[in-house]
């Protein structure tokens, strides 16, 4: 038996599902501007949804949890819940 301590640090933990699944995390439109400060102006306030790859890079967002999941689907990443 292999008893072989294995540690992962955060980059290889991303890399295990990058390619084939993707988070979908609701977000409000006051944190898009402040995670992704390259992203176009957006009124405040809004109740929106990001699918995220599994490194935590920005894929799509939406302003329904069914429009990231339907597109998660249609590139064939599977979808997993983000607590």
């Amino acid at each position: 038996m292999n008893d072989t301590l294995h540690t992962f640090d955060k980059a290889d933990l991303a890399a295990l599902g990058e390619g084939r699944m993707a988070y979908v995390k609701a977000m409000s439109s006051d944190d898009i501007a402040r995670l992704y400060p390259q992203a176009p102006d957006i009124q405040p306030g809004l109740q929106l949804f990001a699918l995220l790859s599994a490194s935590g890079s920005p894929i799509l967002l939406t302003d329904t949890r069914d429009a990231a999941v339907a597109n998660a689907w249609a590139h064939d990443l599977q979808t997993v819940s983000l607590h």
